[in-house]
This record gives C-alpha cells, sequence and structure tokens, in this order.
C-alpha cells in the first residue's frame, strides 16, 4: 500500500494513540446517569452518578504531598520502581507507601487464563491496534471538550512531546506480554498514574485559564476516566467488528478483561467497569458518544497530534495521510470539527484499499502459522521505537506534577 506500510502506520499510531492512552482527561456533559451497576464487573453497587465521584483515597494523600513539599523527595525515589513485582522504594512517606502497597494489588476477579489469551490477540493485531489507538482513540481525545481542555491548561500541554510519551507508555504497557506480571510494568505504571490525576485535580483549579474555560470545579471524575477508556478499548472493537476482522469470542473477551484490569488499577470503582462487551457499548452510549465536539484548544491539540506523528516518520508518512485516516476513522463531522482539510487522493485509496488489506492480511495470519508471531516481532520493535523517539532516548518517567501549564 506504498505509505500506508504497516512499519508507517504504527510508528505515527504510537504518537498520536498516547494522548487517547488513558492520560489526564476531565469531566463529561453526560446525561442523567441511568447505568445499572448490576452491569459492572462488580454486579452490584450504590449506583452514585459518577460525575461527582473522583478518588477519595489518592486525593487527599496526594494534596498533602504536595502542600507539605515531598513531590520532589517521592518523585526521585519512585523513579527507580519499574517492575510490578519489584519492592516500594526505601523512604518513602508512610501514608504514601500504605496506599501504594494497596493500589497495586490486582483485584480479586483477575483472570490469568484470560490474560494469557489476551497476550495472543496483541500479538496478532498489533497493526490494528496500533492505527486504532492512534487514529481513532487519540484523535477522539481532542473532541472531548473537558478532556482537551485538562490536557492543554495541565503541566503536561507545556510539553507535548513529553507528555505523549508518558501516556504512550501505558498503551505499550497493556499491550507487552508481560503486562500484569511481575516483570511486567502496567501495573506500575496504572499506579503512577493514579497519583498524576490526583495531582491535576488538585492542581488544575487553580489554573486562572482553565477556571475560564471549564464547567466545573474538579477535574477527572470516574466518569470523565470512563469517557476516555471507552474511547480505547470500546472504540477499538467497534471498527474491528465493523472491519470484519475474525476474532475468536475467547480473544474478545480476554482483550476487554485486560482494559477492565486497567480501569480498575488506575483508581475506576468497579460498580462502574462494565462486564461485558454490550454493557460497555450500552455505557458509552450514555457517557462518550453525547459529549464529543470541537474545542479551540482540541483544534490545536490535533494539529500538534498530527505534526508529531508525521514527524516521528520524518516525512514518509505526510501530515496528509495522517489527516485523511483520521477522517476515514472518526468520519466527516469530526474531521470538519478539527479543520482538517479533504485529501480526495487519499480519502479514495482509504475507503478503495483498506478492507482489501485488511482481508488479505487475515489471509496472511490464516495459511502461514507461524506468520502472527513474525508480525508480533515487528509491531514490537516499532512500539518500542515510538518510545524512543517521543522520550528521547532517555528513561521515561511518570511523575507528580507540582504546577499547571505556565504558558496558559
Amino acid at each position: 500500500m506504498g505509505e500506508f506500510s504497516r512499519r508507517n502506520m504504527l510508528k505515527a499510531g504510537g504518537a498520536l494513540g498516547a494522548l487517547g492512552a488513558l492520560g489526564v482527561a476531565a469531566p463529561a456533559q453526560a446525561r442523567v446517569w441511568t447505568w445499572s451497576p448490576s452491569g459492572s464487573v462488580a454486579g452490584a453497587g450504590a449506583g452514585a452518578d459518577p460525575r461527582w465521584v473522583w478518588d477519595e483515597e489518592a486525593d487527599p494523600l496526594v494534596a498533602s504531598l504536595i502542600d507539605r513539599g515531598d513531590v520532589p523527595r517521592v518523585n526521585e525515589l519512585l523513579r527507580t520502581w519499574t517492575k510490578n513485582g519489584q519492592p516500594l522504594p526505601d523512604g518513602l512517606p508512610a501514608d504514601l507507601r500504605d496506599f501504594m502497597e494497596r493500589a497495586r494489588r490486582l483485584p480479586p476477579w483477575t483472570d490469568r487464563g484470560k490474560l494469557a489469551t489476551a497476550v495472543g490477540f496483541n500479538d496478532r493485531r498489533g497493526l490494528y491496534l496500533g492505527v486504532l489507538y492512534g487514529f481513532a482513540s487519540g484523535m477522539m481525545s481532542t473532541v472531548i471538550p473537558k478532556e482537551a481542555r485538562a490536557v492543554y491548561y495541565s503541566q503536561g500541554g507545556a510539553d507535548m512531546k513529553d507528555r505523549i510519551s508518558k501516556t504512550a507508555k501505558l498503551g505499550y504497557d497493556i499491550g507487552s506480554r508481560k503486562a500484569y506480571d511481575a516483570d511486567g510494568e502496567m501495573i506500575v505504571t496504572c499506579v503512577k498514574t493514579r497519583l498524576v490525576h490526583a495531582a491535576v485535580r488538585h492542581l488544575l483549579p487553580k489554573s486562572p485559564y482553565w477556571q475560564r474555560s471549564a464547567d466545573e470545579e474538579i477535574p477527572i471524575s470516574q466518569a470523565d476516566m470512563m469517557v476516555t477508556w471507552h474511547s480505547l478499548p470500546t472504540t477499538v472493537m467497534k471498527n474491528l467488528t465493523a472491519w470484519k476482522v475474525p476474532i475468536p469470542a475467547a480473544e474478545s473477551a480476554a482483550f476487554l478483561h485486560s482494559w477492565q484490569l486497567a480501569a480498575h488499577m488506575l483508581g475506576i470503582k468497579d460498580e462502574y467497569i462494565p462486564a461485558s462487551w454490550d454493557e460497555a457499548d450500552s455505557q458509552a452510549e450514555q457517557v462518550l458518544d453525547p459529549v464529543l465536539a470541537p474545542t479551540p484548544e482540541g483544534v490545536k491539540l490535533a494539529d500538534i497530534l498530527l505534526n508529531l506523528g508525521a514527524a516521528i516518520d520524518a516525512g514518509i508518512l505526510s501530515k496528509r495521510v495522517l489527516g485523511a485516516f483520521t477522517r476515514f476513522l472518526l468520519g466527516d463531522r469530526i474531521a470538519e470539527w478539527l479543520k482538517i482539510p479533504r485529501y480526495p487522493l487519499w480519502d479514495g485509496l482509504l475507503d478503495t484499499l483498506w478492507g482489501p488489506f485488511i482481508a488479505v492480511r487475515e489471509g496472511v495470519l490464516k495459511v502461514f502459522p507461524g506468520a502472527d508471531n513474525t508480525y508480533w516481532l515487528f509491531d514490537e520493535l516499532l512500539r518500542k521505537v515510538v518510545l524512543v523517539y517521543l522520550s528521547e532516548a532517555r528513561q521515561i518517567s511518570i511523575e507528580i506534577p507540582l504546577t499547571n501549564n505556565p504558558d496558559h
């Protein structure tokens, strides 16, 4: 497919998908909450509207860390904590250590068999996941108004390349073969991200720029995180189904399970985490679909992401191709919101060739038994290349912020 080589799509998608990888979110303009907790992984719950629920454990703790001046020392210590099974570093404040020991435990409903099956799913569908995390989930985040504003005005908005490298790490970790194992990094990444979210809840309301654009007092509610969650696995599965990618039921359930665990580890209450794809679709119709809209901040973020995606590939994938892919996946309305021009050549090629491309690729996977592992090796290499580029070859360290965006 020329410019649409799998190598180029994965590299660009890694950058674009980073913003959508459960990064800093903000409250969604959802309708009256009617989704029943009986459809959650908990199977029951109070049924409280998640727009008014935050993180009662992490929020006061992190606010205290900031106010008493402990954050620089904590960040320095946590740079050495990188593996799920690794002991917490010595010297952490006692209240933080106690919280992190609780927060790092997988829930009792964890299914190791499903996680093993999810590895196979990620191995075989790495190309599709890279494209969808990037051009569907990542670019969708720029038309979730509160999310776009929160990203733009929080500390990460001052250095989007660094900001994206940190959220890209979560997307990389959940797709790795050892994601939730002792020598994996997904649990560490989730716990650190949970601390960051708590810090943003404490800091962002102090930003006069955010105050002028926001219509709430505290960002990143449970509803907000579920909005972002649905922009990832729910959106991915909808597109895979629309593309007629054959996915065994066990793999589909396993992929969902890996993201259910991610939601839990990020601090989302079990009563809000859908137990099935049908429940996920039902919840998404209420909390995600109605909130999509353009904002000046979102348009600017989309332009940054498209430019960054093209830069990763050193011009091999032009901004035109990335823009056309965004239009192809998200539709004309969202593309117009983001002021993405029409590119008749690339728009036409995608409409014509993407379906046959998938059919050919799926045929290869079926005919050659070892092809899926070969695809994984290339996908894994390219995901690492993206992270190296975004981090400028430095260790990616998710750290508790102390300020908002100093430029806005």
